[in-house]
């Protein structure tokens, strides 16, 4: 007997023409960081905290009496993997919408894909400019660095008496490039000049010639949106030149593999954060206290924010009653999100329109307020 089979195109086809129905009873979530690889510090705090509210969720029932189901996947933090996880769990898993990817550079890869089959990404760690002007599928609960860095800027000046800085930082990178951009804009703002400005490449470890220029230009502080590894390095390198300035990050440095990796070198580091680890909510310390008693080990910001994101999600979908059609409810979440409002461990946390929603329909962005921290000791302590 000859057994035909499709051709590679028919076989998409049949994938993709599956009828949009969910399985009742379970509420299919897509789930994407960057579980491995050097973005894994971020992507892997943030996975302990979805897993973590999904489990409370459940627990107390589920929304409406279905459970949540976390479909995961490794990004990697990669753009084409984010791409392919995003085609996957939209076309192939058909999840009602997708959290992530971990990095800003995937999400402006990935989102397209999502806001163009009308399915919800929401990033939980996405802070360059322009990632909500995607569209108007597009959401996240992390702050842009448009909102951090001016308060951060405003405490550190204060905070160390400043009146002129230089800069450092990656320019083929997505968030490192828009960080210089809003830090650069902000200082202009604030009437502090910049005395010198040097660039880096990504994958490079030898940063002791931009070093070298910035410790002649003598700035009262040097300001470094960089990832928090990069960062480490550049802190290391700039106490073994001498440097004694205090740097300044972006939301790149809240990761404890700053201090982690540049030990006695990040002391005095300034950063701004949407997340305090002293805030005494009852949410918090709630959200704090479980995490230990999971993962043995402390949250982080990136954990906080994954795990109030799912239960803002979860707050949309007590909202509205799904009916298994899978289209029709990924509309019916997409038209709810925008109005919900929480209070977690992260604060009280509700969504703004996108800058440009006015010009052009876009997604929508964190509305919160930042906490300044500065390493001491070891630790990230709050600035006040």
């Amino acid at each position: 007997m000859r057994i035909q089979t499709l051709s590679p195109i028919v076989a998409l086809l049949s994938v993709l023409l599956i009828p949009l129905v969910s399985h009742a009873g379970d509420i299919r979530i897509g789930l994407t960081e960057a579980l491995t690889g050097p973005a894994s510090q971020y992507g892997v705090p943030i996975q302990n905290g979805f897993l973590l509210a999904r489990d409370e969720i459940n627990a107390k029932g589920g929304v409406n009496g279905d459970k949540i189901v976390l479909i995961e996947e490794d990004e990697r933090g990669k753009k084409e993997e984010a791409i392919n996880v995003y085609k996957k769990l939209i076309f192939q898993d058909k999840v009602l919408m997708i959290f992530g990817p971990t990095l800003s550079n995937s999400m402006f890869a990935a989102g397209p894909i999502a806001n163009l089959a009308k399915v919800v990404a929401f990033g939980t760690s996405n802070t360059a400019s322009g990632i909500t002007d995607i569209g108007p599928y597009i959401f996240r609960s992390s702050p842009m660095e448009a909102d951090v860095v001016p308060v951060t800027l405003r405490t550190a000046i204060k905070h160390l008496n400043i009146h002129k800085v230089g800069i450092i930082y990656g320019n083929d990178d997505a968030f490192t490039k828009s960080g210089y951009d809003v830090f650069r804009k902000s200082l202009e703002e604030l009437h502090i000049p910049v005395v010198d400005t040097e660039t880096y490449a990504k994958g490079d470890v030898d940063f002791k010639a931009q070093l070298t220029k910035l410790k002649a230009a003598n700035p009262d502080a040097i300001i470094c949106p960089c990832l928090s590894e990069e960062g480490a390095n550049i802190l290391l390198q700039s106490r073994a030149l001498g440097i004694k300035q205090s740097f300044i990050g972006g939301n790149g440095f809240n990761s404890p593999k700053l201090v982690e990796i540049a030990k006695a070198a990040a002391e005095g580091t300034i950063v701004g954060s949407p997340w305090f680890d002293g805030n005494p909510s009852v949410q918090n310390q709630h959200f704090i206290a479980a995490y230990r008693k999971k993962y043995g080990t402390d949250p982080n910001q990136f954990s906080a924010q994954g795990y109030d994101a799912l239960f803002i999600v979860a707050e949309a979908l007590k909202k509205i009653k799904l009916t298994g059609q899978l289209e029709q409810d990924r509309q019916a979440l997409r038209d709810v999100l925008p109005h919900i409002q929480i209070d977690g461990a992260t604060g009280k946390f509700a969504f703004r329109p996108a800058p440009e929603h006015a010009i052009k329909p876009g997604g929508y962005d964190a509305n919160q307020t930042p906490f300044v921290y500065i390493v001491k000791n070891g630790k990230f302590v709050l600035l006040k």
